[in-house]
């Protein structure tokens, strides 16, 4: 796989970004990736201040190579202020007890036990929180995240969702380079004006937070918008699993590829053995986009939760505050190691995968896919 402008700006050997996943892209995990040639992304999401500076500094410790810290900037959320001053109806904390009774009902129709504080803690990623620091989710816990991502000058920031202009001063100062994911051609513009150096174009097929657009669809219409040679080099995503998937995202305009769900089934990977396994039993049936997690659209692998939600034709409240709801659920879901409760995010090419392996193994195949894919493609039609 021959060098390009993604390897250029951030001093990686192939154009392969591990996707930013909470809970799976721990710094085992992004490290591998990193050793093996590409960049390995923190799934920084969850992390408090406290945490997220004990994961920069451990992936530090097991490599030398560039690496990159993900986290959430929701737009939606840094406008709750303002935005609940003129809302009309109940508010999202007004429907709150309503969702908690809920849950309970679930709970208790499942046969769940309830999670005490410290195991609820633990499985919402909060059990490493240092006293006094900012509520999950919050304007205030994002502005935290910044400031140590600025503190520790961390080589790459990618936003998983929003726009870090606010920021890009500081981050440039510090010589960061700077990413953002995007699902729409109007995001992408938008994001580019900022002074990005690279955007992820992620389609409807990704796992977790994604758009409503295909993936086939939404990179070439971004690159034409914001790409092509004088522009920002644009990446594919959103169930991209393989190699001939790397190869096709290039064959529509990308210059690299950011690829969670082929890593989720890693043996470096933060997931609990039951979710992996789940990975390997699925096919690309078993995935569905609700908001049932985190208050915004997600692809999931099926679960009852998700499903309660459609059954009971309820709407999920916004983020931050459907993750008071759903985090007991989760949590319970994976003590109990059910599946079919707490299965984790995943994209529609999760068919492919079909063991746990190390993430050198699933990097190496997908260059050498990605190879096999161009040398046999048809030089003419």
């Amino acid at each position: 796989m021959a060098k390009n402008r993604v390897c250029e700006i951030l001093g990686i050997e192939h154009p392969i970004l591990l996707a930013g996943m909470g809970g799976a892209s721990i710094p085992k995990l992004a490290a591998a990736v990193s050793e093996a040639g590409g960049m390995g992304v923190l799934g920084a999401a969850a992390c408090g201040p406290k945490m997220l500076r004990e994961w920069i500094r451990e992936i530090r410790s097991y490599t030398d190579k560039p690496f990159a810290v993900d986290t959430l900037l929701p737009a939606s959320v840094r406008r709750a202020d303002d935005a609940g001053q003129n809302a009309q109806g109940p508010s999202p904390m007004d429907l709150l007890p309503q969702h908690l009774k809920f849950a309970e009902e679930f709970m208790a129709r499942e046969g769940l036990s309830k999670p005490t504080k410290e195991e609820l803690a633990q499985g919402m990623g909060a059990a490493n929180r240092a006293p006094g620091e900012p509520m999950f989710l919050t304007k205030e816990f994002f502005e935290a995240q910044m400031q140590v991502v600025i503190e520790e000058k961390v080589p790459v920031y990618a936003a998983g969702l929003g726009n870090p202009g606010p920021w890009m001063r500081e981050m440039k100062a510090n010589g960061t380079k700077v990413m953002g994911v995007v699902g729409a051609v109007r995001h992408a513009i938008q994001l580019a004006s900022a002074g990005l150096d690279l955007i992820v174009a992620q389609g409807h097929d990704g796992g977790g937070h994604n758009s409503p657009i295909g993936t086939m669809a939404l990179i070439p219409q971004v690159v034409d918008a914001v790409g092509g040679p004088k522009g920002i080099p644009v990446l594919g995503a959103g169930g991209i699993c393989d190699g001939r998937g790397v190869a096709a995202a290039f064959c529509l305009g990308a210059e690299g590829v950011w690829i969670g769900s082929a890593f989720l089934a890693s043996e470096e990977a933060g997931l609990l053995p039951y979710q992996k396994q789940a990975i390997v039993d699925s096919d690309e049936e078993n995935t569905m986009v609700s908001k049932s997690v985190t208050g915004k659209p997600a692809r999931i692998i099926r679960t009852k939760w998700a499903q309660a939600y459609v059954d009971a034709k309820m709407d999920p409240l916004p983020m931050p505050f459907q993750s008071m709801v759903s985090g007991q659920i989760l949590t319970s879901g994976q003590l109990a190691k059910r599946a079919d409760i707490a299965p984790g995010f995943a994209g529609q090419g999760i068919g492919l995968i079909k063991k746990v392996r190390p993430a050198q193994e699933i990097f190496d195949d997908l260059v050498e896919g990605c190879k096999r894919a161009i040398a046999s493609a048809p030089r003419e039609i």
